[in-house]
């Protein structure tokens, strides 16, 4: 192995693997929620499973326009740029407060859709709670994304790692005591205090309530990083900058329009689900919440591709930005390859892990061994879509997105699952197919760009 490849793997290791457990904790939180509510009722854990998915789905465009910071932020620090890159935390966090108003309005309303769809009443009425317990989290949810871009583009990533391990203690409390209310209390050796059973609506408190907790966190390790021969209360850096707020937007757009694009798709697979009726819609909700929680792991290993590919491009090292994303790619294929052998080997005891319900746990079964075949393309897709980011090319993202999972996958799903009456494991082949042509194609389009130099966003 060259000593370059193995300064890569190292450095790749070191900033990947703090990023990764970063957000693997905050996944855990969610899992957390889904373990709680399937103990709670069937409802409760599929209105949260598709609420979570409604309001991630307009949440995502404002993620996006504080992502377009992982490609600026990064490629300022590899200029050597330290008031550049403080300039546009400031900007960004500007444009989350801008951005998450109009998205709360949003996502206040996307449950209007759930009649439409004919998803059962009592799951509905989950849904709407669930939604409207989170509107609270929206803005600080963006504020966060703003400010953990900032900090791993600079390389510190312990504040991510402690924000992350403080909210699972947070959420856990807040978890237990909200969703089942004083019978909660009672189990923890406390009296009752009057507090309702809240179900969907306690476990989407107690979301809002950690990631307000988690903005404040990061705030304070923002506040501690040093600029050499500038005051750290010199305000010159947050003054209104309207030509790099375009800069984010121009990048960020396409971001959020591709998660918009990918997510959404996984939102409606799990409305389509909730049309098959309660068991079958909370079998996807335990089976997509374990895919989640080894995809929370790749997008860690994505944003750390983002920072190295984003610093080499800003240190013009042509190589090490070919490097930079590869390597990323090998991290992606071995991590997801352990993953799906797990899930072959013991999907049942992983859905034992959220319900006792034995029908339950048999419909949840074929999912998890279908996630397992879709775990690479998963991981390869969203680590390659790191590496354009921080290459400055957003857009391919978007394309690829909109073309593999709604030119190919979402038609494959509703044939297998409507058409060939293959319920909820038709709709997770078409997403199977859906990612596998979207990785193929991310992958290519790095490959092409980073072949060349790639000029500054």
């Amino acid at each position: 192995m060259s000593r370059p490849t193995r300064q890569d793997l190292r450095e790749q290791w070191q900033l990947a693997l703090p990023l990764a457990m970063g957000h693997l904790a905050q996944h855990t939180m969610q899992l957390v929620d889904t373990a709680m509510l399937g103990r709670y009722s069937e409802a409760a854990l599929a209105g949260a499973s598709i609420g979570g998915g409604l309001l991630f789905t307009v949440l995502v465009l404002g993620l996006g326009v504080a992502l377009g910071m992982d490609s600026l932020v990064p490629q300022a620090v590899g200029a050597g740029e330290p008031v550049r890159a403080r300039r546009l935390l400031w900007q960004g966090v500007r444009l989350a407060v801008i951005v998450g108003v109009p998205l709360m309005a949003i996502a206040g309303i996307t449950p209007l859709l759930l009649p439409v769809l004919g998803v059962d009443p009592e799951v509905a009425a989950e849904t709407w709670a669930y939604i409207l317990g989170r509107l609270p989290s929206i803005i600080p949810f963006l504020l966060f994304a703003c400010m953990r871009s900032y900090l791993q583009a600079h390389g510190i990533t312990r504040p991510v790692v402690m924000a992350a391990v403080l909210g699972n203690l947070v959420n856990a409390l807040a978890d237990w005591v909200l969703i089942f209310g004083d019978g909660g209390l009672n189990q923890l050796g406390l009296p009752g205090i009057g507090l309702p059973a809240m179900g969907a609506l306690g476990a989407a408190l107690a979301t809002s309530v950690v990631t307000v907790v988690s903005v404040l966190y990061l705030a304070l390790a923002v506040r501690a990083v040093t600029i050499e021969g500038v005051d750290r209360n010199d305000r010159s850096a947050r003054a209104r900058d309207p030509e790099l707020m375009r800069r984010i937007v121009r990048l960020g757009l396409p971001i959020g329009l591709q998660l918009t694009a990918e997510v959404g798709v996984f939102a409606l697979t799990a409305m389509l689900a909730g049309t098959l009726g309660e068991i079958q819609s909370a079998a996807h909700g335990v089976a997509i919440t374990w895919a989640s929680l080894t995809f929370s792991v790749v997008i860690g290993l994505g944003a750390a591709t983002a920072v190295r590919v984003g610093r080499a491009v800003g240190g013009a090292d042509v190589s090490g930005t070919r490097r930079a994303g590869v390597t990323g790619l090998w991290f992606g294929v071995v991590f997801m390859s352990a993953t799906a052998v797990v899930m072959l080997a013991v999907p049942r005891q992983l859905a034992q892990a959220f319900t006792t319900n034995p029908e339950l746990i048999e419909a949840a079964v074929p999912l998890l061994r279908i996630a397992a075949v879709f775990q690479l393309s998963d991981g390869a897709q969203a680590i390659a879509a790191g590496a354009l980011r921080g290459a400055g090319d957003t857009r391919a993202s978007f394309y690829a997105n909109l073309a593999g999972h709604y030119g190919v996958g979402l038609p494959i799903s509703l044939v297998l699952c409507f058409g060939m009456d293959q319920g909820a494991a038709g709709l997770w082949w078409g997403l199977s197919a859906g990612l596998t042509a979207t990785a193929a194609f991310l992958i290519a389009r790095f490959l092409y760009l980073s072949a060349r130099p790639i000029a500054r966003a």
